[in-house]
């Protein structure tokens, strides 16, 4: 939790070329997904997500699988990519991995912001920072088993990182509507499309970063935070958008856990495609518009809200916007980019599906309407094959 870790060490053979490319040539991503391990029939959390983590590791060591700060939670982190392609099948693989190594433990995996039936949340994981964590927060972490999809973009410095996030602001929002996928926390309804977020909003300092004008005032201010009590340490800020503590990548953390591969690669590849939007701005010299921040947080509280199925707030013109047609504006802007990419068809495809059958929010109640088992089969992990 709040570290950035997916790309910290490579799962792929290759990957060690490609975080030397990152600063000439800024096209790599990497996605870390968190999951909930669950009792196959009831869907009720379990604590033994330490033993999924260790089997999964022991079917394939060069994936990199990690602790969450439950032991209902566990992590999956690809290597470095450049294509969506090569991402794509790492996504696919962990996801594989995890699942046979839930399998062997008489466990489920299910991926869902939050966990939507009844059960103990797990014990705090092990470890010191997990425990200065537990210690720091107290109740707000207790049940906090929220997963999310997290995306990491290669830039070429920290300079840059901070002034491409600024150029991102009206876009998270849109980005976290896309992947609205937890309606249910604890066997109950919670009328929002992502519940996870508002359990976020309970950390100090989340949501849209503040807008920042060099990566000097950035790191300041995240010192100063820390200094103040309300963060463990310089890695822990609960920002939708931060440069990376230690890589050259700027980390995105807006999503929630996607149901299916594609979900997770639409998400990674949209991200790369602002990141590098946002770049060609900078370049030709234009700054990122003024957003009032309590604007800004209006806007993530509808998306979480209503998802893809209400309205939404445009940022730049201050006012209120179907969120489809904002998803549909966010991919307009990155356009040139998806196509430089070759993405651009794969998005539209991804997006007429998620737009025709829902998101994942939409997709849990339309399930949970015929039961709780059918609702545990729309969120569970099978193989990887989803």
């Amino acid at each position: 939790m709040g570290r950035s870790s997916p790309v910290n060490t490579p799962a792929v053979e290759n990957a060690e070329p490609a975080v030397e490319q990152a600063a000439e040539l800024p096209r790599t991503l990497g996605v870390e997904e968190e999951f909930l391990v669950v009792d196959p029939e009831s869907g009720a959390p379990s604590g033994r997500g330490p033993a999924v983590l260790a089997g999964a590791t022991d079917l394939d060591p060069r994936h990199s699988f990690h602790p969450e700060l439950l032991t209902s939670q566990a992590e999956a982190a690809t290597g470095v990519c450049t294509s969506s392609a090569q991402l794509r099948g790492q996504l696919r693989s962990a996801r594989e991995r995890m699942s046979r190594a839930a399998q062997a433990e008489g466990l489920a995996l299910i991926s869902s912001g939050t966990p939507p039936f009844l059960g103990e949340p797990g014990a705090i994981s092990p470890g010191t920072r997990f425990t200065r964590i537990a210690q720091t927060y107290r109740a707000v972490v207790t049940d906090y088993q929220a997963c999310g999809c997290h995306v990491h973009v290669g830039v070429p410095d920290r300079e840059k990182a901070v002034a491409v996030i600024n150029h991102l602001h009206p876009w998270l929002p849109s980005l976290l509507a896309m992947s609205a996928n937890s309606p249910f926390h604890l066997g109950a309804d919670t009328g929002y499309a992502s519940w996870r977020m508002v359990q976020q909003t309970r950390f100090p300092g989340s949501g849209i970063p503040p807008r920042f004008r060099s990566a000097a005032e950035h790191d300041e201010q995240v010192a100063r935070l820390v200094e103040c009590g309300v963060l463990v340490d310089e890695a822990m800020s609960f920002w939708l958008a931060r440069p990376s503590p230690h890589l050259p990548t700027i980390e995105l953390r807006v999503a929630d856990a996607a149901t299916t591969v594609g979900e997770a690669l639409l998400q990674a590849v949209v991200t790369r495609a602002l990141v590098r939007t946002a770049q060609r701005e900078l370049d030709a010299g234009r700054e990122a518009p003024e957003i009032d921040p309590r604007l800004e947080q209006a806007a993530v509280w509808t998306a979480a809200r209503h998802g893809l199925d209400g309205p939404g707030i445009d940022l730049v013109a201050q006012r209120r916007v179907q969120s489809a047609e904002l998803v549909h504006r966010m991919i307009r802007w990155a356009a040139p980019e998806l196509e430089e990419t070759r993405d651009l068809a794969t998005v539209r495809k991804l997006i007429a599906g998620l737009l025709h059958c829902g998101t994942g929010a939409r997709r849990q109640r339309a399930a949970a309407a015929r039961g709780d088992r059918a609702l545990l089969a729309a969120i569970r992990l099978e193989g990887g094959v989803r």
